[in-house]
């Protein structure tokens, strides 16, 4: 009986998150070991349907390097990195294509959709979802090819989804005014998607705490201008400051508050929604 009563306990003491978030737009980047570790992926669609079954709209946003290096091996054709970002041509735009608005988006999809979700996939071709152009890079005399930078979201291909209960999950490819595809970095999407719909949380899974100060300890918040600072003094580096960066554009853009979590732990996404503490960092205005 007293673990019945806990779990009563527990559900009382996420009512106020759940009166506040009712009726919101929550923009989840899903990557890191989580798209990887087939029990988190579980856990991850699981966490998603809840969410909209309690009344919030979900939107999710991933990524998919290590899955489109892998086939690209596969294939016989060796990466190549400049900076950190994949030199896309176009044969490799091709398997990004087929990787990310294939096998990733699709399987899932189907996992939410096992879950009693209503998952639908798109690309940022999709009723003209992501208009995309050219990368714009300092240094003209490297051409990365087919990489992209958003350039505009069109909301309404999301919110008539969302008005119907379905729940959007979008593989980062856009499409230029000439219908040109391009391969563009999930974290920087997923931000401005956030931004466009003016959602209520950006959140963000990956393979680490949060962000950590220069002593190796979890920062639990952070405003904009402090992230911009550790940004400055290089404490934010390598594959955290796009999405951090992300966070800062999605403030910028009316989101009111954005999160970097670890998706290594089972239910993140609950445990930082649904409880006073949350985890890992969140950066606000």
């Amino acid at each position: 009986m007293e673990r019945l009563i806990e779990k009563a306990q527990t559900l009382v003491e996420a009512l106020p998150y759940i009166r506040n978030l009712y009726g919101k737009t929550i923009v989840i980047k899903f990557g890191g070991n989580a798209m990887i570790n087939e029990e988190l992926k579980e856990r991850f669609a699981e966490d998603v349907v809840l969410t909209k079954y309690i009344g919030m709209n979900p939107v999710v946003v991933h990524g998919g390097g290590p899955q489109i290096t892998e086939v690209m091996n596969k294939m016989g054709k060796k990466p190549l990195f400049i900076d950190g970002i994949r030199i896309t041509d176009g044969e490799t735009m091709d398997i990004v294509e087929m990787v990310l608005g294939g096998k990733i988006n699709k399987d899932l999809v189907n996992r939410i959709n096992q879950h009693g979700g209503k998952a639908v996939g798109l690309t940022g071709k999709d009723g003209g979802l992501i208009r995309a152009r050219k990368l714009r890079s300092k240094d003209t005399s490297i051409d990365k090819g087919l990489v992209g930078e958003v350039e505009s979201v069109y909301p309404e291909v999301i919110q008539s989804l969302e008005k119907s209960r379905f729940i959007p999950v979008i593989a980062p490819i856009g499409v230029d005014k000439e219908g040109r595809t391009y391969n563009i970095n999930a974290d920087t999407a997923a931000g401005i998607i956030a931004a466009t719909l003016k959602a209520e949380k950006l959140i963000f899974l990956t393979d680490v705490e949060g962000i950590l100060d220069e002593h190796g300890n979890l920062i639990s918040t952070l405003t904009k201008k402090e992230a911009e600072e550790l940004i400055e003094r290089n404490i934010i580096t390598g594959g955290m400051l796009p999405k951090v960066r992300a966070c800062i554009e999605a403030l910028e853009g009316h989101v009111r508050k954005t999160h970097i979590i670890d998706g290594r732990i089972d239910h993140a996404i609950l445990l930082e929604i649904f409880t006073k503490k949350g985890i890992g960092t969140e950066i606000i205005h």
